[in-house]
């Protein structure tokens, strides 16, 4: 089984670069560059789509000969305001630079191709709340079901404020077993406030023979193969996650831990 919890290769440059083979699945890709002024990040993948997400700061973007000019607004993620985000077609190439500090975000899954580069965001997203009590957070869709903009990915941004679950219920997505249920691998890009803080995650099976919590720091990627995935910001600790979601079909449905379902 493929490591869970992944941690920052470097503290600057691309810092995460997971692949369906180093994961052990078929569909999601993620990589994570931190750039500082003036430093490129460039891409092209071949047979597989990928959204573009500016997480913090600003860059001169650049997508399959289309000049975007300036992306990005929030200079820190927990300003909570929506995303600049670009979606890139199968083996379009693509460059950052960045004009600030700035950290990107790509999102990637397999695409018989056909759309066109399309900026995907801040216009189109809206913050909306989700849960109650301990179990509310604060919810970004860049490209959920709803928004037809991908072939497979699903892609959102979660805030869960300080003493909340999320992610809770707890709930799977791992068969594909439509429409009950959908096959859906997933990443979790996790950043905390104050950053030298923890948060927590559970994967777990039903029978357990996946179990594993994790205490994840600010910049690793948490990989949920299957199974349940609750998470929790510890009192005094804000959390949030870019989701990336893919499968066999662009749809997410899922079932709530049986033992849990008196709370939905």
């Amino acid at each position: 089984m493929a490591r869970l919890l992944r941690k920052p290769a470097a503290t600057s440059g691309r810092i995460h670069a997971i692949t369906p083979d180093d994961a052990g699945w078929s569909f999601v890709g993620f990589d994570l560059w931190r750039l500082a002024p003036g430093e490129q990040a460039t891409g092209q993948l071949d047979g597989r789509e990928a959204i573009l997400v500016l997480v913090e700061g600003r860059a001169q973007i650049a997508a399959d000969g289309v000049r975007l000019g300036e992306m990005g607004a929030r200079l820190d993620v927990f300003e909570r305001t929506p995303p600049h985000c670009l979606y890139v077609p199968p083996a379009a190439p693509w460059q950052a630079r960045a004009t600030t500090p700035c950290t990107l975000a790509i999102c990637s899954a397999p695409s018989p191709g056909g759309r066109p580069v399309q900026v995907l965001g801040p216009d189109g997203i809206t913050l909306e709340s989700r849960g109650r009590g301990t179990n509310t957070r604060y919810i970004n869709n860049i490209a959920m079901e709803a928004r037809d903009v991908a072939d497979s990915l699903l892609v959102t941004e979660v805030f869960t404020p300080s003493g909340h679950w999320s992610s809770y219920p707890p709930h799977r997505h791992d068969e594909d077993d439509y429409p009950a249920l959908t096959y859906l691998e997933e990443t979790y890009y996790h950043r905390l406030n104050p950053p030298d803080c923890f948060g927590i995650q559970r994967v777990f099976t039903d029978d357990q023979s996946l179990d594993e919590t994790m205490a994840p720091a600010d910049h690793d990627v948490v990989l949920v193969p299957r199974g349940y995935h609750p998470c929790a910001a510890p009192y005094g600790v804000e959390m949030y996650y870019l989701n990336v979601m893919a499968g066999p079909r662009r749809a997410w449905r899922f079932q709530t831990h049986p033992a849990f379902a008196h709370i939905i």
